[in-house]
């Protein structure tokens, strides 16, 4: 078939467009990485509080090297991010900038997303070799991924609980305070579980999670807490159709935890087997389609393929598992959450969160 003849689903666009596109691209993932430094350093924080200061004064109250403080302060003004008076020396964090990187503005944070790319940066040759010879790369290699994700969930899922998460299931907050049992399945370091069991004392709380070590987090802060009400369970969840205990629970929680599993749909079927007769389920999950095309205006769909392929997509693969990774979308997540026996499915989505549906169903 001649080139003519072949549709053209995108016209080229001229080499200097392209090449000014990939530029950005190199600034933007360096930039990523800078973003992530100022967060974990606190050094976006301390500039907030000093409004102007020099490049020492922001060392010193950070308590940072100074000549690291000084290059990053470079990348920072080179980016826009930061502004910088040479007259005085002074560099300043303007406000509407401060909104969206300092730890006083979650739920709009961004700053806390950034440390994804060096985290993924982190397994880069690992994931080359997948690309050659298959498998995938495990949970042990991500050294900082619980931390990272009771950040993300902290903003995602903690702090719309309360206000925009549980309303979503009617009469839910009164069964609580009354007293119901209550599963979060992948839970991590369970702050969100943690919150629950503060909040509805009467009700009982279990966590279930293949990381020892996050459970071991999250049970230091309920014990410092001094809840009698919740519980820890180490638990691979690969065969949980087969282990769960049938209708022991009254409401199950799964946040941003099934696409990774290494057998998912077992999880779904298990989560329906474990509910009681009146239970109910709440899913988190990524918000897009099963389909590429629905998604090229996604917001950030390539942060998300990147998600899947470095992450998501590869520690399933790991286990041996289905590897449905992050962009299984909506369609397959309804499909299979079908063929788990929930045919009565609401997919919600809330205005402080972008980037995730809230799936409600009872059994």
């Amino acid at each position: 078939m001649c080139n003519a003849c072949i549709p053209m689903l995108n016209e080229a666009r001229p080499v200097d467009d392209f090449a000014n596109q990939l530029i950005e691209m190199l600034n933007g993932g360096a930039l990523s990485l800078m973003v992530s430094i100022g967060h974990r350093t606190g050094l976006f924080d301390v500039m907030d509080e000093l409004s102007l200061a020099t490049e020492g004064q922001i060392a010193s109250h950070a308590g940072l090297e100074k000549r690291y403080v000084k290059e990053w302060l470079g990348a920072m003004v080179s980016a826009g991010i930061i502004q910088y008076q040479p007259e005085q020396q002074y560099y300043i964090l303007p406000e509407s900038h401060a909104a969206l990187l300092c730890r006083k503005s979650t739920p709009d944070n961004i700053a806390v997303f950034a440390q994804y790319i060096g985290m993924l940066g982190s397994v880069e040759d690992k994931i080359v070799d997948c690309f050659r010879n298959g498998g995938g790369v495990g949970y042990e290699h991500y050294p900082r991924f619980h931390d990272v994700m009771a950040e993300d969930s902290g903003q995602t899922v903690l702090g719309g609980l309360d206000k925009h998460i549980l309303p979503l299931i009617p009469g839910i907050e009164k069964r609580l305070q009354e007293g119901i049992r209550v599963l979060d399945i992948g839970c991590g370091k369970a702050l969100s579980l943690i919150h629950l069991a503060e909040r509805f004392p009467a009700s009982e709380f279990w966590g279930y999670d293949l990381s020892h070590d996050a459970l071991y987090e999250g049970l230091k802060v309920a014990e410092s807490k001094g809840l009698k009400n919740i519980f820890f369970k180490t638990q691979d969840l690969t065969h949980f159709n087969q282990s769960a205990e049938a209708e022991k629970f009254d409401l199950v929680l799964a946040f941003d935890a099934i696409h990774d599993q290494a057998a998912p749909q077992n999880v779904l079927d298990g989560i329906y087997k474990i509910l009681k007769p009146t239970g109910q389920f709440l899913m988190q999950d990524i918000r897009a389609s099963s389909h590429l095309e629905h998604n090229l205006d996604h917001p950030i769909g390539t942060l998300l393929y990147t998600l899947s392929t470095m992450h998501c997509m590869t520690v399933s693969l790991a286990q041996n598992g289905a590897g449905l990774g992050t962009m299984w979308g909506e369609e397959l997540a309804v499909s299979m959450l079908n063929q788990a026996g929930f045919d009565n499915i609401s997919v919600n989505q809330l205005e402080h969160d972008f980037q995730n549906n809230f799936y409600v169903m009872g059994k």
